[in-house]
């Protein structure tokens, strides 16, 4: 395994996370190295979490803001901080919710395989994976919508709809981000397929995702739909 500490940047969409922003940002700074920092992406939060983003970023210089004008949707918000990174020389990103959905714990694990694969899936449908305080409906529709994906899409990973992951630089800009077309949660379906198709390595490792702790989920109908109507286009255009 390389010893190389590459400079690495977590990449947090918000929008409406007052409540979650500085107890998430403080727990990721405390379980990661210098080399690591954070870039809290807002889409204009009228609850204030930009402003209390700013001000987090005073107090920490390993804590970035990018503002946007309005919400326009989760893959968007990433590409802007991805392309963010890269004019900063970042190497690595990883993708991360606000919520505590995805655990600040796992991180040490995603960053040291990320200097052996190319990106990494923290996955909730391989072995020792899972769900917490998810109801049967939920558990439904995520699940299959990553089988229904794995199916039609021909490719073997196992959670292609969870948005815990980490990217080497080079998959980001080999993808070719201009070219996305999810916006929502399906962005995740596409980003993942996109770099299966280009042959890079990946690797799924567990982790436990539990419901977030405060706030609304941001979870609809809408969404799925979107998810399961991309999933054919991207077999036959990608």
């Amino acid at each position: 395994m390389s010893t190389t500490a590459k400079r690495a940047l977590i990449v947090i969409p918000t929008y409406n996370e007052l409540e979650n922003l500085r107890p998430i940002t403080a727990e990721v700074l405390s379980r990661t190295p210098e080399n690591v920092h954070i870039l809290v992406v807002d889409d204009g939060s009228p609850d204030g979490t930009g402003k209390l983003a700013d001000q987090l970023s005073t107090e920490n210089p390993r804590l970035h803001v990018l503002h946007r004008t309005e919400k326009q949707g989760l893959g968007p918000a990433y590409i802007a901080g991805f392309r963010w990174g890269f004019q900063q020389n970042f190497e690595q990103f990883i993708e991360m919710d606000a919520d505590f959905s995805h655990n600040p714990i796992f991180l040490p694990t995603m960053i040291s395989l990320l200097s052996d694969y190319d990106y990494v899936i923290g996955s909730r449908y391989v072995e020792g994976g899972g769900t917490v305080n998810w109801g049967l409906m939920r558990k439904i529709i995520s699940r299959g919508g990553s089988l229904y994906a794995r199916t039609v899409l021909g490719a073997s990973i196992r959670d292609f709809t969870g948005g815990f992951n980490g990217w080497n630089r080079r998959v980001l800009e080999g993808i070719d981000l201009d070219t996305l077309e999810a916006g929502g949660y399906s962005f995740q379906i596409e980003l993942k397929y996109r770099a299966f198709k280009k042959g890079f390595r990946y690797k799924e490792f567990p982790i436990l995702f539990e419901d977030r702790r405060v706030g609304k989920s941001k979870m609809s109908s809408k969404i799925v739909i979107e998810a399961l109507s991309l999933v054919p286009k991207l077999r036959f255009k990608t």
